[in-house]
């Protein structure tokens, strides 16, 4: 994943926002996972959620798409409730949430991608299977397209799920830690359709486990039980910021050249 360029950045930021919340808190039953928080997405970027196990990640995405209401505060996606905007909103769950023995084809898989439009039993049109044909090829499944889920590596299931979020053509693609363990080509892949599908206009907001794969992003949402800093990686990736949502897992070391170097002390973190 790279980011545009800083020009691009500022004047993609500058248009609406695809979400903004204010005063957001996301609850389940009375153990509340997202304490109040003020934020906004902002269009046509990569936007980078990170933070330590437990601290509202996947709770924040399935905020945005409309799975889990809030308990209190406001959260609009694409001018609206995000309920009301689940079909252009397409979330890609990561494969270790996805029962791999299924049934199921990965040409299948990404069909179900159309399904919002058309239903289960829906008419299955010329530009339906064009979609799904094209988003196979992107992510260079097409050979893959008649095995089982259970045939495949981690990295192929996570690039056919990523193809199924892309078949789709929502405006919004929401990607739950996307390249985490992946082998290199899935990695790649995956990081090429991100960036192009910013080129072309969409948002895209993953969760990462990643200091560096944050670092590249356009905007960061840094969590800690609640929306600890947004902004660009320089303003919200810092000491002072990781220090308050990571707390006691967050080290330092000294590198060679004399530059200090920030690692998380977490097992389902990379370090750096």
């Amino acid at each position: 994943m790279t980011a545009g360029s800083a020009a691009q950045s500022v004047a993609n930021q500058a248009s609406d926002p695809v979400a903004r919340a204010r005063g957001l808190v996301v609850a389940y039953g009375p153990r509340v996972a997202i304490a109040s928080s003020d934020f906004e997405v902002p269009s046509a970027c990569v936007t980078a959620v990170i933070g330590p196990n437990g601290s509202g990640k996947s709770t924040l995405l399935h905020a945005l798409a409309g799975l889990v209401r809030p308990h209190s505060g406001t959260l609009e996606v694409l001018g609206g409730a995000p309920e009301h905007a689940h079909d252009r909103v397409a979330y890609v769950l990561q494969t270790a949430g996805v029962n791999r023995v299924l049934p199921v084809t990965v040409g299948e898989v990404v069909a179900m991608g159309r399904y919002g439009g058309r239903g289960l039993i829906g008419r299955w049109r010329p530009d339906d299977r064009e979609a799904v044909d094209h988003a196979l090829a992107r992510l260079d499944i097409v050979d893959l397209a008649g095995r089982h889920l259970r045939e495949l590596s981690t990295g192929q299931r996570q690039r056919a799920l990523v193809a199924q979020g892309l078949a789709q053509q929502a405006d919004v693609l929401l990607l739950d830690e996307p390249v985490t363990a992946l082998d290199i080509p899935s990695h790649e892949a995956i990081d090429v359709v991100i960036e192009e599908e910013v080129a072309s206009g969409r948002t895209v907001v993953i969760t990462t486990h990643d200091l560096d794969e944050a670092r590249r992003a356009d905007h960061v949402l840094l969590l800690g039980g609640r929306v600890v800093a947004e902004g660009s990686p320089g303003e919200v990736l810092t000491d002072e910021r990781l220090l308050e949502a990571y707390g006691a897992h967050l080290l330092h070391a000294e590198p060679g050249d004399g530059q200090r170097a920030v690692s998380i002390d977490d097992p389902h973190h990379h370090t750096h």
